[in-house]
């Protein structure tokens, strides 16, 4: 560690380290969002058991499956902020993880079997759950007082790799799995993991390396301070979860919906886990639409804080599901609406994504004191699998035992975008009360 930077440099300019980052968050998340696009797809129809022959879940099985998968992803950054700030800081803790990740893609690889899907799952939960929050707040590391205005746009960026690798992914690997089978499928993402851990490993001479604060770490955390920082975080975060309990239905309940509805574009009759691919692409393109023009004009009308962009984000989620709704509407009366519709709602969706979930992974940094970033950042990290299982637990809930819904068709869209107006509403309330208060590294001295 004597050999790295320990502090930002006093520069105005980007961090030099911040490209290596980048380039493997678009390595990795082509990785993890390749191998979870074809996870259902894989359960319901190319599992097998030991002896070869075919061992496939139920989609219901494999659904609950998936979402228990997700929510684990989303638990384990605790035990990643945990490794970082207290044991290994985050440089070794991401590379460590990052080769648990490897071997997670290819357990998937080699065995097709309910135990390899397992082992599989459960190491990249562990890999890919872990590294989330290092990752998020290693960027902010590499930002000090002359430069941390330029925060905002990187991690902008930051997160349109995130959606260039989801975006790629989402076209390649169900296309590998349905020409060339699971193995291959399974493969490619864990190639693109062990390219994602070179490029990271290669910038190591140009991060800033923060040192873990060991047990003042723990201190920090449980301290009255600490404490205090994670109530009122927690009385943020709780009103994030359901945006999250809703944004991920993009996985579920709206592929349902999609295979039912008429897919044919210029001709072209697209498959309905492709149309996932629209939000990743609405991202890249939204980003910087956002950053350089819809922001500053919004900033000319009223003073647009962190918290007020959160709340247009979730108010703009309520419109995306009342869309679904009349579009549900439309098939429970035997119609066959065209998918534009439903492209419609990705828009507006995939808008309310970065307004709240950029928007809180710079607040939740900033708000984080130095010696718990990337364990503020897992915190926020908790509200996505808190999200996921509330859903996963509406599902379940309104099973009837004959196999039929208490949301039957149109109701089930319309529970969840009543559940979100009111969560915005009470949300635009809660937050004037949050008072802000920013952390940020210290500068070397020149």
């Amino acid at each position: 560690m004597s050999h790295y930077k320990t502090r930002p440099e006093p520069s105005s300019n980007l961090p030099t380290g911040i490209p290596y980052i980048v380039a493997n968050e678009a390595a990795e998340r082509f990785s993890y969002y390749g191998m979870r696009a074809i996870m259902v797809v894989f359960m319901t129809r190319y599992l097998v058991d030991s002896s070869g022959q075919p061992d496939v879940m139920s989609e219901n099985e494999a659904q609950a499956y998936f979402h228990l998968f997700v929510s684990a992803a989303y638990f384990m950054p605790l035990f990643g902020a945990f490794l970082s700030d207290g044991v290994l800081g985050k440089y070794r803790t991401i590379l460590f993880l990052s080769l648990i990740y490897c071997l997670g893609h290819f357990a998937l690889a080699v065995d097709s079997t309910r135990m390899g899907l397992l082992l599989g799952q459960g190491l990249i939960a562990v890999g890919a759950g872990g590294i989330k929050p290092c990752v998020s707040a290693h960027v902010g590391d590499q930002f000090g007082m002359t430069n941390r205005h330029l925060m905002g746009k990187v991690f902008g960026w930051f997160y349109f790799s995130i959606n260039l690798g989801a975006f790629a992914a989402m076209l390649i690997i169900p296309w590998l799995l349905d020409r060339y089978g699971a193995s291959l499928a399974f493969a490619v993402p864990g190639i693109l993991m062990l390219l994602a851990t070179i490029v990271f490993w290669s910038g190591r001479y140009r991060f800033v390396h923060c040192p873990p604060a060991g047990m003042q770490f723990i201190k920090a955390v449980f301290s009255p301070s600490g404490l205090k920082i994670f109530g009122k975080l927690a009385s943020i975060y709780a009103f994030i979860a359901m945006f999250w309990a809703l944004f991920e239905q993009t996985g579920s309940s709206w592929i349902l919906q999609a295979q039912k509805m008429d897919r044919f574009i210029f001709g072209v009759e697209l498959l309905p886990s492709q149309i996932q691919a629209a939000n990743p692409l609405l991202i890249m393109l939204l980003v910087p639409l956002f950053s350089y023009f819809l922001y500053p004009l919004l900033n000319r009308l009223f003073v647009l804080t962190a918290l007020r962009k959160m709340t247009l984000g979730l108010f703009l989620t309520v419109l995306a599901f009342v869309i679904t709704a009349f579009i549900q509407m439309q098939l429970d009366n035997g119609m066959k609406p065209h998918i534009i519709w439903q492209l419609l709602a990705y828009l507006l969706l995939t808008s309310a994504e970065v307004m709240v979930s950029i928007t809180c992974l710079e607040f939740s940094y900033t708000q984080a004191p130095n010696t718990m970033k990337s364990f503020i950042m897992a915190f926020y990290f908790l509200s996505v699998a808190v999200g996921n299982l509330f859903t996963s637990a509406v599902n379940f809930f309104i099973q009837n035992d004959d196999g039929s819904s208490k949301l039957a068709g149109a109701d089930y869209f319309w529970f969840f975008s009543g559940l979100m107006f009111i969560t915005a509403l009470v949300f635009s309330f809660v937050s004037c009360y949050y008072q802000e208060q920013a952390y940020f590294q210290d500068q070397q001295n020149s």
